[in-house]
């Protein structure tokens, strides 16, 4: 079963930025998404890659402020977060699934290979 681990969450103030990483022995034949979840709330899904980085999609609420990207020689997909928002305060979690190399979508059910998250807080 694939590892996840992701790293690079924290406190930061609103309008600050974070970039999250997303690292694996093995990555490049997966598409990989990022999903959170906050307190109280369902898991919601905020961006997705697809294997060959050609194709990436984004949740309506993080579009033009959120950007995903990998490095498949490093194995490791970040998600870079700007002009940060107290709303997207919760636990980030990526996860990695086998779609074809053009095709991702912000979908948990088609992702089988979860991290543990890494928790983001967005307060002044």
């Amino acid at each position: 079963q694939l590892q996840l681990v992701e790293s690079g969450g924290g406190l930061v103030q609103p309008g600050g930025s974070l970039r999250l990483s997303c690292a694996s022995s093995r990555l490049d034949f997966y598409a990989i998404g990022w999903f959170r979840q906050a307190p109280g709330k369902e898991r919601e899904g905020v961006s997705c890659i697809s294997s060959s980085g050609l194709s990436t999609n984004y949740a309506d609420s993080v579009k033009g402020r959120f950007t995903i990207s990998r490095d498949n020689a490093k194995n490791t997909v970040y998600l870079q977060m700007n002009s940060l928002k107290p709303e997207d305060t919760g636990v980030y979690y990526c996860a990695a699934g086998t779609t074809s190399p053009r095709f991702c979508a912000v979908l948990a059910g088609l992702y089988d290979n979860w991290g543990q998250g890494t928790q983001v807080t967005v307060s002044s």
